[in-house]
């Protein structure tokens, strides 16, 4: 799989994770040049506390455009650390 936006591969993995459609990335296959961290949090009642990347690539930003959980709840233990995208960020 690989994550694209703005004509930049920003994260590529045959091991990701689906969870409710989204895919989960290994943090070491994400192009850690391309995340700015980001002050936004968002609560998921199952999986726990999300925090957020703004992706800046080629001059653009997209905020908020990644997420990924770096403590999560028992149920969600296989994506803790992984992060995943949307806004725009193409996954095929």
């Amino acid at each position: 799989m690989k994550a694209i936006w703005n004509g930049e591969t920003i994260a590529e993995s045959d091991d990701t994770i689906v969870i409710e459609g989204n895919h989960y990335f290994p943090a070491e296959a994400v192009k850690k040049e391309f995340l700015k961290k980001s002050e936004t949090n968002t609560v998921c009642p199952w999986k726990g506390t999300a925090s957020y990347y703004t992706l800046e690539v080629n001059n653009d930003t997209n905020k908020d455009a990644a997420w990924y959980y770096p403590e999560t709840k028992e149920a969600a233990k296989a994506i803790e650390g992984r992060i995943a995208f949307w806004k725009g960020v193409e996954v095929v």
